[in-house]
């Protein structure tokens, strides 16, 4: 084979050949679960810079030990492991300031009305208020997807102690929508 200038090119050698194999790979994790990731990041740090750190930070850990990844199926939980990891760095080398979460503002890019904003602020103030072995699984649940026993895997968790922290989490979110409805009701009679 000649080159356009007239030099003879060589065929890509073994190790070459696996090196565009793993790029491939680590490019279409990054494609598939970039999205997931920054939301749960988000959901877990409430700031965008900070999001998109432990997100790169989770891609370049995912890129060194991408050859221990055996079982694609297994990559989104894989990769918020990994994310989750990252996180609990960053309070290890770091201590941050105290943020009141009411007053930091979510953007969306779908926002249909005020009332619906209303409604999505009522519930992200009530996940947060709950404790953090009831909000992780139901974050994890309901932005990241993931199955009882997936959760399990990600928290190193028993699967039915993630089931009945999930049940529990919901009854708390359904109690303090309860007692939103029952209170709006004495005010407005």
């Amino acid at each position: 084979m000649i080159s356009l200038f007239g030099r003879k090119k060589t065929k890509p050698d073994a190790v070459s050949k696996s090196m565009v194999i793993k790029q491939k790979r680590y490019e279409a994790l990054v494609y598939a679960f970039h999205g997931d990731l920054f939301r749960y990041a988000f959901w877990l740090c409430h700031d965008r810079q900070v999001s998109e750190d432990l997100v790169q930070e989770t891609f370049l850990r995912a890129w060194k030990a991408l050859d221990s990844l055996k079982d694609e199926k297994a990559a989104k939980a894989w990769l918020i492991t990994i994310l989750r990891r990252e996180n609990a760095r960053r309070f290890e080398r770091k201590q941050f300031d105290l943020v009141d979460l009411d007053s930091v503002p979510v953007p969306d890019k779908h926002s249909p009305g005020p009332e619906q904003d209303m409604e999505t602020e009522w519930l992200r103030r009530h996940i947060a208020e709950l404790a953090e072995e009831y909000r992780e699984p139901l974050l994890l649940q309901v932005l990241g997807g993931f199955s009882g026993e997936e959760i399990a895997e990600i928290l190193d968790l028993n699967k039915n102690t993630v089931m009945t922290r999930l049940f529990r989490a919901r009854n708390k979110l359904k109690e303090a929508m309860d007692q939103d409805k029952s209170s709006r009701g004495q005010s407005n009679g």
